[in-house]
């Protein structure tokens, strides 16, 4: 398929590493222009798609271009949680409608399991209504949900090792804090990202390999009772006369008025309670073995949109694996995932592959039982031994100007709509 027009789009939550897959995908698309012509880009994800906002990525200006690979989150094309369902089909024919209007090609969707199910979607119904139309997915989510437990589909999802290097940086910075303050604050309760899987409070270990600290990790599948949480902490107040305790957002607590998305999932920042603050306020009306009182924090979204803790080897695997997924589009053909694979061996190396957007549409991968230290509160050496190579080495160098750090920022150029306006179906009333 020749001269056909781009459409590249983005789905789910942000990461710190995700404009760099959609820069991956950019300059190499320009690198044959005989094959890929005009590159658009779904203002807000599928969203975008349905009201036909696209934003026209080939007018804008190189440096912006270039300044993708240190801008965080996703304002540069936006991003959404609009799930395309499979009773609304106006919105599926609206998507065709869209993508036939504008000489689509080839259409990339960035985003974890959910983003590939649409991007499946979109790829199967393109080619029942004849649509020459060729659809890669490219796997993104901090949360290194995607794929399998035995990490055969893919070894680790862009975004997670900038994640994980967020909390080995945090986690020092929090026992220094704690260290200091204990005699008044001798318990620190850290509520972090990661829905119900534990890679993220995990990654909590790589700040303390040798285990020094005081630091006690609670992950969805520890099945760690509140109870028995307290008596851990009190347990290490006895031994250090302080405790950091490392908690999932999906550690379960009990009810918390939970909030879900479209796509089903807990949003537990808009829920009407915190994790952290129920395990607060159990411990301090239990009673603590020390003087003072626990205390809590809640990062929130900047997990996932901090620039300055991103690390140097997930900003390159994120470019790379959307430079594959132009690769794939191009000699494969439609309805596969770009995907990342580990090579055995003491060295750290990774192959850049393709799976089924049908094995990966939907697909939930497990924290491995195996990395679960024994006493449930902590991650076994091997599981060290997987996440540091994410983590990297070195910081990223993000460009200042006037003080502030400077961010890709396209100009509002949209191809003309040439559509009647429409409203998706899930926002009808």
């Amino acid at each position: 398929m020749k001269n056909k027009n781009v459409l590249i789009a983005q789905s789910g939550g942000p990461s710190p590493v995700i404009n760099n897959s959609l820069k991956g995908i950019i300059e190499t698309c320009k690198m044959f222009p005989d094959k890929f012509r005009t590159i658009y880009g779904g203002w807000h994800g599928i969203e975008g798609v349905l009201k036909e906002e696209l934003i026209d990525i080939s007018a804008q200006n190189s440096e912006e271009i270039s300044l993708l690979r240190t801008t965080p989150a996703a304002g540069s094309i936006g991003t959404c949680r609009y799930k395309l369902k499979t009773n609304q089909e106006e919105d599926f024919e609206r998507t065709i409608e869209v993508l036939k209007v504008h000489n689509i090609g080839y259409f990339f969707y960035i985003g974890g399991n959910d983003s590939m199910d649409t991007a499946n979607k979109i790829a199967k119904l393109a080619h029942e209504k004849g649509l020459d139309l060729i659809a890669t997915g490219v796997s993104k989510t901090i949360d290194n949900d995607v794929g399998d437990s035995e990490f055969k589909l893919i070894d680790h999802t862009p975004g997670y090792g900038s994640v994980a290097r967020y909390w080995a940086c945090n986690i020092q910075n929090a026992n220094e804090e704690n260290m200091g303050s204990c005699p008044s604050d001798p318990v620190l309760v850290i509520q972090v990202m990661g829905r119900k899987i534990g890679f993220i409070p995990a990654a909590a270990r790589l700040a303390d390999p040798d285990r020094e600290m005081p630091l006690q990790i609670y992950m969805p599948e520890s099945g760690v009772s509140l109870n028995e949480l307290t008596d851990n902490v009190n347990d290490e107040l006895k031994r250090s006369g302080r405790c950091i305790v490392v908690v999932s957002e999906g550690f379960d607590v009990g009810e918390i008025g939970a909030v879900k998305d479209s796509f089903g999932h807990t949003t537990f920042s808009s829920s009407n309670f915190t994790v952290q603050q129920v395990v607060v306020n159990h411990l301090n009306n239990v009673g603590l073995k020390a003087t003072g009182k626990a205390r809590g924090q809640v990062s929130g979204t900047d997990q996932r949109d901090t620039m300055i803790y991103a690390s140097t080897v997930d900003l390159d695997e994120a470019y790379k694996i959307g430079q594959n997924a132009v690769v794939i589009a191009a000699d494969e053909g439609s309805g596969y995932m770009s995907t990342i694979l580990r090579q055995p061996g003491l060295i750290y190396n990774v192959n850049y592959d393709k799976v089924l957007l049908d094995l990966v549409a939907n697909s939930e991968r497990a924290f491995p039982k195996n990395w679960i230290a024994s006493n449930r509160i902590d991650v076994t050496d091997d599981f060290i031994r997987y996440a540091r190579p994410l983590i990297g080495e070195d910081w990223v160098s993000v460009p200042i100007v006037n003080g502030k750090q400077r961010f890709a920022r396209f100009e509002m150029k949209f191809a003309d709509q040439k559509l009647d306006k429409y409203t998706p179906q899930a926002y009808r009333k």
